[in-house]
């Protein structure tokens, strides 16, 4: 069982939610302090009863070797609105129910969502990350703000994702010829760590197996 390192104050409004971003911004960390990794965890979210239900799923994985170590679902009922730049308040509270079920901490968390790839720089993965004093990466499939250049086709190949002339994350290849993902930085890692942890989790799928898993748990698939 693992429990947020702060209290997760959360906001019933938009302007109180702005507010809090402004404020949890100030608390992310941009830099490399991760020990050894060797558990990474994915986490994801699913929506069920016309939206009125978060169901978050975890899957922690053995690094490097990626092998499934333990898994867990957590439902709660939704209540926050769907507005784009706010997800970690419609899915957050959620993410740590599930959190508090597993039995391994994980070294690192991906994130389906962004990390400081975010209007006030505080994505899902970011506010997560600093809530949880713990590692985050965000994977996005979409973009939220930024521009980039076209990305080349071949796996691997990566370019940045700029917004108000900062860097805050990069348009990354994962397959040949398929989307981009959106990655950047969570909390207490590099731009450049976060890369390499996400390239060494894609396999044949265009998401990293950490949330490609927790994807599949959310929706109730089989993860075989």
């Amino acid at each position: 069982m693992i429990k947020p390192a702060i209290d997760p104050l959360w906001a019933t409004d938009i302007e109180a939610a702005k507010e809090l971003q402004n404020s949890l911004r100030k608390k992310v960390i941009r830099e490399d302090q991760l020990g050894k990794v060797e558990r990474i965890a994915g986490v994801d979210v699913a929506f069920a009863e016309n939206r009125t239900i978060t169901k978050a799923a975890v899957v922690i994985l053995s690094y490097p070797d990626l092998t499934i170590l333990e898994t867990a679902i957590a439902q709660t009922p939704t209540t926050f609105p769907y507005v784009p730049g706010y997800l970690s308040f419609r899915e957050i509270p959620a993410i740590l129910q599930v959190l508090e079920k597993i039995s391994l901490t994980p070294d690192l968390i991906f994130c389906d969502g962004q990390g400081i790839a975010h209007p006030r720089r505080l994505g899902i993965a970011s506010h997560l990350g600093v809530l949880m004093n713990i590692p985050t990466i965000g994977v996005a499939k979409s973009i939220l703000v930024g521009k980039h250049e076209p990305v080349p086709p071949e796996k691997g190949q990566w370019v940045p994702l700029v917004d108000q002339q900062e860097m805050i994350g990069v348009a990354l290849r994962s397959r040949i010829n398929v989307k981009p993902l959106y990655l950047s930085l969570g909390h207490k890692i590099s731009l450049e760590t976060a890369i390499a942890y996400v390239q060494h989790c894609l396999i044949k799928y265009r998401l990293p197996e950490p949330t490609r898993l927790a994807d599949k748990l959310s929706k109730g698939l089989n993860l075989a």
